[in-house]
């Protein structure tokens, strides 16, 4: 067993201990899919051990800390700090596991598969629509964990729209941001090889779902909130505005693709995705809403499409259909760049 993983990091490593160009695009490339397949088969990791939760308890505990300054200055601490500590945890990992490509290789792939989520996004909206097939009451309950409205009185079209919209919403940051800047910083490590590249290719993915956490856990305008929240929020924002808007061009391409109503997909998005208080949040549901031809409806917050059609339990299931594709079509495309980007190199 020595001798055999001496030989593979003979293979993946040169003398000085950089990895070769080729085998650093394969391990990343096989990286991408293998997390992928570790996602949709078995989903999110167990909880004491997920990364998100462990960084969640990061920020509660230096939130404590600062969130007594009354300035934005405590949502700096509070980045800094939960950077800091999630780099080091990272980073003493990688250091355990670096000696070993094999081992190296496992660690990679689960702790990527830990910073996006597929199977979670599209089983829990699945889960919606089994249980509104089963009882009103059963369908409040289960949108209420994926929302954060009042589901109490919720009709059957708002609880469909409410899936809808989280789900949809949540293919930027739960799927396409991650692996879009997994695939920036894997270029640049491709055009320019640097000690602990592959650390640093697992930490930007890594920081991206960090910064995502703290906007959920802190990005907030309550009183107690608003000055520590406030740099999380701006960060998750800047970090989501080229994702969001690719994502949702995805979904459009997807609509034409599963034959729903693709030029109203791109029209609807154009036009109604900046009706949401955030930024980026709108291209994936308005695209949605379009392809689906239903108005998607957070009241007294957007309204989002136009209700060309009433709003039905099986637009879940096409709406699942759409966020699959778009999935699908988006890592195709990053597999595809980071070949020709290896071709032409």
């Amino acid at each position: 067993m020595i001798e055999y993983n001496n030989l593979i990091n003979d293979i993946i490593f040169t003398q000085t201990g950089n990895i070769n160009s080729l085998n650093l695009f394969l391990f990343i490339i096989f990286s991408l899919l293998f997390s992928l397949a570790i996602d949709v088969i078995f989903g999110e990791l167990p909880g004491k051990i997920h990364p998100v939760v462990i960084i969640g308890s990061i920020i509660n505990f230096f939130r404590g800390l600062f969130i007594g300054f009354r300035n934005r200055i405590s949502g700096i601490l509070l980045v800094l700090c939960t950077c800091f500590v999630s780099s080091l945890i990272l980073y003493i990992i990688y250091f355990i596991c670096k000696f070993n490509i094999i081992l190296l290789f496992i660690m990679f792939i689960i702790l990527l598969s830990s910073s996006f989520s597929v199977k979670m996004l599209l089983e829990t909206a699945i889960s919606v629509e089994n249980d509104l097939n089963d009882s009103l009451e059963k369908a409040r309950k289960s949108v209420s964990y994926l929302v954060s409205r009042s589901t109490d009185e919720l009709t059957e079209s708002f609880i469909v729209s409410a899936t809808i919209e989280s789900m949809t919403e949540n293919i930027t940051d739960s799927y396409v941001a991650p692996i879009f800047y997994y695939f920036i910083f894997s270029i640049i490590i491709i055009l320019n090889p640097i000690d602990n590249c592959l650390y640093l290719l697992l930490l930007v993915p890594i920081l991206y779902r960090m910064f995502n956490t703290l906007d959920a856990m802190v990005g907030y305008t309550t009183d107690e909130l608003k000055f520590i929240g406030y740099v999380p929020a701006k960060i998750d924002d800047i970090l989501n505005f080229i994702p969001s808007r690719i994502a949702g061009l995805y979904v459009v391409i997807s609509a034409y693709l599963l034959k729903l109503d693709g030029k109203n997909s791109f029209k609807i998005m154009m036009r109604d995705a900046r009706n949401c208080p955030s930024p980026n949040s709108g291209y994936t549901m308005a695209s949605a809403a379009g392809a689906l031809n239903i108005r998607l409806v957070k009241k007294d917050t957007y309204i989002l499409g136009d209700e060309n059609k009433p709003i039905e339990v099986n637009d879940i299931e096409k709406a699942v259909n759409l966020s699959k594709l778009t999935i699908i079509l988006f890592t195709i495309t990053i597999i595809l760049l980071l070949i020709l980007v290896n071709v032409i190199l």
